[in-house]
């Protein structure tokens, strides 16, 4: 009877949920003490408590699935991860009947960052860098594009341009969340977000996108003053785009707009000026891509939409979505072939825009629209996609 209460107490102590950003199990085996601090500024202490996350009283604190449960067969000593992503398992392209939330392993970040900075992290999406690769090879392509012919482009312009990137990835993430976190708890892949999850207050929030905001003033300001103005113009599109769901079945074209903005940013960050004849193709070529791609993306997310009220691209296409991306990726390849024409790049450039144009075919005519997993799965893709018309560029110039 003793050894069954302390299988029970061990149980207990097991299954006590703790959340990071991810739901973690911890067992441990003794309780720790620790000695007693004098706080001499209580007032000061007790601000600065509050931007860091209450594990305890997150949302789904307790929404543990016997699903994920089943986990902890293979449970490893010292601690067990469920993770609160909506992951994609289903590979047989059947449909959506298996692709529900599947339990995996910790990300890096619950791996290696202390646990109160977490939840900031996964705000801003740190742990899938997709984002911020589509966001970044616009600039590439015209900070490349923007280089003396024969010569390699400026690779502290770039890293200047990735940094921006991933901080103003991570910001458009907060305000949407931040705007969203009602509509995310009737989504099945957005529900354990931070914020609608309730581990990230809306407070919390915006003191982290005030400072991702800050870090970013910090690289604009290292830009001449033609890019400064048009820089900081791009917010009011960054702060707009969450909304566009709500008034309109286009907000992927919306999002076009706004992700690609680079394209210009990085052409007047080397010349100090615009040629539109260059970079406007460039530019609303990045709107068509965005087009085929975040479409593809939005699919994975139908069901719910409908239900929730809000609208897309995949909603207004149906069934004709292979129709509309077709169009768009053969404007996507137009206006590339148009701006590199107009800048006079050199053949190899052309060599590469093809590969790109058989990718994106690719992505577009093998799609399963009803799959989830199929679905993520050309959406990622789409970094190889960037990388190709970079290369194009980088070759074209060198070889001019």
């Amino acid at each position: 009877m003793a050894s069954l209460r302390l299988t029970r107490s061990a149980s207990r102590a097991l299954l006590r949920p703790s959340l990071s950003s991810s739901l973690s199990i911890i067992s441990s085996s003794s309780s720790s003490s620790s000695s007693s601090t004098t706080i001499t500024s209580p007032n000061f202490v007790t601000r600065l408590y509050h931007l860091f996350p209450d594990f305890e009283n997150s949302r789904h604190h307790f929404n543990v699935s016997k699903k994920n449960l089943s986990l902890l067969s293979n449970f490893r000593p010292g601690i067990a991860w469920i993770s609160t992503s909506s992951g994609v398992a289903d590979n047989s392209g059947k449909g959506d009947q298996n692709n529900k939330n599947v339990a995996g392993g910790p990300s890096w970040i619950d791996l290696y960052l202390p646990r109160g900075i977490q939840p900031y992290a996964k705000l801003a999406r740190l742990d899938k860098p997709i984002g911020t690769w589509l966001l970044a090879w616009p600039c590439m392509w015209s900070i490349t594009l923007a280089s003396t012919p024969g010569q390699l482009p400026d690779f502290k312009m770039a890293a200047l341009f990735g940094c921006g990137a991933l901080l103003l990835r991570g910001a458009g993430c907060t305000v949407n969340d931040l705007l969203d976190r009602d509509i995310d708890t009737m989504v099945e892949r957005t529900k354990l977000r931070p914020v609608a999850s309730g581990l990230l207050t809306p407070f919390q929030g915006i003191c982290f996108l005030g400072f991702q905001l800050l870090l970013g003033l910090g690289i604009l300001l290292q830009l001449n003053n033609y890019s400064r103005v048009l820089g900081a113009s791009s917010l009011l599109l960054v702060f707009s785009y969450p909304l566009m769901k709500r008034f309109t079945f286009w907000p992927q074209a919306y999002l076009g707009l706004t992700f690609n903005w680079g394209a210009l940013l990085g052409w007047s960050a080397v010349k100090g000026s615009l040629d539109p004849a260059i970079v406007f193709p460039l530019y609303f070529s990045g709107v068509f891509w965005t087009l085929v791609y975040d479409t593809i993306y939005a699919h994975q997310d139908k069901e719910d939409d409908m239900k929730v009220g809000v609208k897309s691209t995949a909603l207004r296409f149906g069934d004709s979505t292979k129709e509309w991306t077709t169009g768009f990726g053969i404007a996507c390849i137009s206006s590339l072939a148009l701006s590199g024409y107009n800048a006079d790049i050199g053949w190899p450039y052309y060599v590469f825009l093809a590969a790109a144009s058989g990718q994106l075919a690719w992505q577009i005519w093998t799609v399963n629209l009803t799959c989830r997993a199929d679905c993520n799965r050309k959406f990622l893709s789409n970094k190889w996609f960037g990388a190709l018309i970079f290369s194009g560029i980088l070759f074209g110039r060198v070889f001019s």
